[in-house]
């Protein structure tokens, strides 16, 4: 294998085991706020309970997501000197932004999060749980800027030529708002609220099933139930939204999800198909006749660009995309319709008592994960031969200097790192839900307190 195939392998190994835990922050952030709000309104000390529970749960994630991704900061050094150089300009702000906006908000008010309770008042918490929310959520945001513009670059100029080449920012605010960047982070953060939701699904169900704390798991299963609810809906809208942008920005993305070799008006939307490369077409598949013309140009005649207008040396890997794409919406289609189907039951009180839909809800943890890490892909593949569309190619921007054997080192050992960090992960997590919410986390001196005084008014 050459030194491009194994410093992309070496990147998406890294960046994807990553991926799993950010997605779980911010999704976790946004149910603490939720759950901690509904305690202050309600007094009920159940959400007191809740949020104890799975601000634990947070800190552990937290805490994995921010040791895997400081190994990507050195990758972009050690695999991608040039790519760094080219872009360095760019990403400086973005990235410095990141630090100030996002990283000093979020550990700045951690330690009042976990170790707060007992020291600060039930408003400061709370105040502090909204803070390291926004702070997973600004992050969210820079990152999704630099990776938007490579994807769409604007607000920049070239200066230098060959290996002296960068990219200068003439317009922050265009580098900002480039084409694609708010509806990417939108689509971004919402996957990011159906991983946390449905981790607080699947832990409910499992106590639902096991006749666990019952009440706490109802709870939880009602708030996750509604964040997953809305989620899924503004998923589908910021999905559209950020199809119809790759159409008019990177056709051969579109031609390459859809596998459409050949321009078409009125061209027609494969549901699903094996993709025959050798003969350019799409076999064994169903496809809606001008559905693909309507949904990226909101007009059924519409033409949509196909890979013939492609140089054969710049197609990405249809085969994979293809099927990348339709796993990711099927991930979609699954999570909608399992919260449906336990919505309606729930108001049949019925779900309770279903233990195969409480099984698939035990199981549906696994749905976010799936979708994020294929749109990932997607997202990535679909953007070849190039690393800055249309500025520099994925071969132009390695590192000059480095070997094939160094790079194989590396990935084994970050594979036996990553192995360690993930088995860790998986049993911290298990002996947590194992255990269940602690009794003694229900009061805290400050909420008796506040109690008390309210009780002898």
């Amino acid at each position: 294998m050459d030194v491009e195939t194994l410093a992309r392998f070496q990147f998406a190994l890294t960046i994807m085991f990553h991926y799993i835990y950010p997605p779980l922050s911010i999704g976790l952030g946004l149910v603490l706020v939720i759950m901690e709000g509904i305690y202050l309104k309600t007094k009920n000390p159940l959400y007191l309970q809740m949020a104890k529970f799975w601000t634990k749960v947070f800190a552990l994630t937290f805490a994995i997501g921010v040791a895997t991704g400081i190994v990507m900061e050195f990758e972009f050094g050690t695999n991608w000197a040039t790519y760094s150089r080219y872009v360095g300009d760019v990403f400086g702000s973005a990235l410095a932004a990141e630090g100030v906006f996002a990283f000093f908000l979020e550990s700045g008010f951690l330690a009042i999060l976990l170790f707060g309770w007992n020291k600060v008042g039930p408003k400061t918490h709370f105040f502090s749980t909204l803070m390291v929310c926004l702070g997973a959520h600004f992050s969210a945001i820079w990152i999704v800027v630099a990776n938007s513009w490579m994807q769409t670059p604007a607000g920049y100029h070239v200066v230098g030529e060959g290996l002296s080449a960068r990219a200068e920012i003439i317009s922050f605010w265009d580098m900002v708002f480039n084409p694609s960047s708010m509806v990417r982070l939108a689509h971004t953060v919402i996957g990011a609220w159906l991983a946390g939701a449905f981790l607080i699904i699947s832990v409910a169900a499992y106590y639902i099933l096991k006749n666990r704390h019952m009440d706490f798991a109802k709870a939880t299963l009602k708030i996750g139930l509604a964040v997953g609810m809305v989620a899924v809906i503004l998923q589908a809208v910021t999905g559209d939204a950020s199809a119809k942008i790759v159409a008019v920005h990177q056709p051969a993305k579109l031609a390459a999800f859809e596998a459409l070799y050949h321009t078409e008006k009125g061209a027609p939307m494969q549901l699903f198909g094996i993709v025959n490369s050798k003969e350019e077409k799409v076999e064994y598949g169903i496809k809606i006749p001008k559905l693909l013309s309507f949904l990226a140009f909101n007009d059924f005649s519409a033409e949509v660009k196909g890979l013939d207008q492609i140089p054969k040396s710049d197609w990405p890997n249809v085969p994979v995309l293809f099927q990348t794409y339709r796993l990711m919406v099927a991930m979609w289609g699954i999570m909608t319709l399992l919260l449906l189907i336990s919505i309606y039951m729930w108001r049949k009180q019925t779900l309770f008592a279903n233990k195969w839909t409480l099984r698939c809800l035990v199981a549906s943890v696994l749905c976010p994960q799936i979708a994020n890490q294929l749109g990932w892909v997607s997202a990535e593949m679909g953007r070849y031969p190039w690393i800055v569309q249309g500025l520099l190619r994925i071969s132009e921007g390695l590192s000059k200097s480095v070997t094939a054997n160094q790079i194989i080192s590396s990935i084994i050992m970050f594979a036996f790192v990553y192995f360690i960090l993930f088995v860790l992960f998986i049993f911290l997590l298990n002996e947590k839900f194992k255990h269940g919410p602690d009794e003694q986390d229900v009061w805290t001196p400050y909420y008796q307190l506040q109690h008390y005084l309210e009780e002898n008014e």
